[in-house]
C-alpha cells in the first residue's frame, strides 16, 4: 500500500480572514470564492491546501470541539535571514499576533513564529 500526502486542511472561522492572514506571509494564493464554506489552492509541488469554516465542519461530524494546543503547525521557508524579519516585522504591522520574535535558533536557522486569525501558530524560517 502506497500513500502520498495531497492536502493540508485548515479548520477556521472566517476563510477571508484566514486567506487575507496567509497571503501577508506572502504566499500567493489567487482570487477564491471566500463566500462559500470551503476554498482551496494548488500549491507550488502540487500540494493543495483548503480553508473549511467551523460551521461545514459541525455539519460534516454532528459536532465539532475547539481544538486545545498546538499538534500541527505550518511552516514556511524564506530566502534569506532577512526575509524572516522582513515577513515577522509586515505580519506585525499588519495587526496580527507576533508570538515570538525572530532569532539565531541553535538548529541554524533564523526563526519566528507568528499566530494566524485562528490562533494557530505558524513558523517562518531560513538557514543562517
Amino acid at each position: 500500500m502506497r500513500c502520498q500526502l495531497d492536502m493540508i486542511g485548515l479548520v477556521v472561522e472566517d476563510i477571508a480572514a484566514s486567506v487575507a492572514f496567509y497571503r501577508t506571509l506572502g504566499m500567493e494564493i489567487p482570487a477564491l470564492d471566500t463566500s462559500e464554506p470551503y476554498a482551496e489552492v494548488e500549491l507550488r509541488g502540487g500540494i493543495r491546501l483548503s480553508w473549511n469554516t467551523v460551521a461545514m465542519m459541525r455539519e460534516i461530524q454532528g459536532h465539532w470541539d475547539q481544538p486545545v494546543g498546538h499538534r500541527m503547525g505550518l511552516a514556511f521557508l524564506y530566502d534569506s535571514p532577512a526575509d524572516v524579519d522582513a515577513a515577522f516585522a509586515t505580519v506585525v504591522a499588519a495587526g496580527y499576533s507576533g508570538v515570538k520574535e525572530p532569532w539565531d535558533a541553535f538548529w541554524g536557522q533564523r526563526y519566528a513564529q507568528v499566530a494566524d486569525p485562528d490562533g494557530n501558530l505558524v513558523d517562518l524560517f531560513a538557514p543562517l
